[in-house]
């Protein structure tokens, strides 16, 4: 699991100074970005290799409001791979007190930039074996 922290900025709040429902997508999509940089693979690398990874489903559940000033720690677990989809877990946390904030998943695939599927176990074996070999060690933890 990778720990990402960020300070809560007052534009990512509402008019009740608590984070807007909408930011805690945002905070997960940088989490995983984060995480794949810990891995070795930036969305950069991947861009240039002419890939894209967009998002399939995501689900967000509000426990407790995140405020302007706070920080947030957001906890990211790849929950699987298959060598097309990727699926990934969030904990989101106030790190001062420990109160758990917020909960979410997000899927993921593997396709061009011009939005067709890809094999990359064809085309990019280097890159799938690199995905699979960080799955397996994650799935272990």
């Amino acid at each position: 699991m990778d720990i990402y922290t960020r300070k809560i900025n007052y534009y990512d709040t509402d008019k009740m100074s608590v984070v807007h429902h909408s930011n805690y997508i945002r905070y997960m999509e940088e989490a995983r970005i984060h995480l794949m940089d810990e891995w070795g693979i930036g969305l950069e690398e991947i861009e240039k290799l002419g890939l894209v990874i967009p998002v399939l489903s995501v689900t967000s559940n509000y426990i407790k409001p995140a405020r302007f000033g706070e920080d947030i720690e957001v906890r990211t677990k790849l929950t699987g791979y298959n060598g097309v989809k990727f699926s990934f877990e969030y904990e989101m946390y106030n790190p001062a007190t420990g109160e758990l904030l917020n909960t979410g998943n997000s899927s993921h695939a593997i396709i061009r930039d011009d939005m067709t599927p890809i094999n990359i176990k064809r085309k990019f074996p280097d890159l799938y074996k690199k995905f699979m070999e960080i799955s397996e060690e994650e799935m272990e933890k």
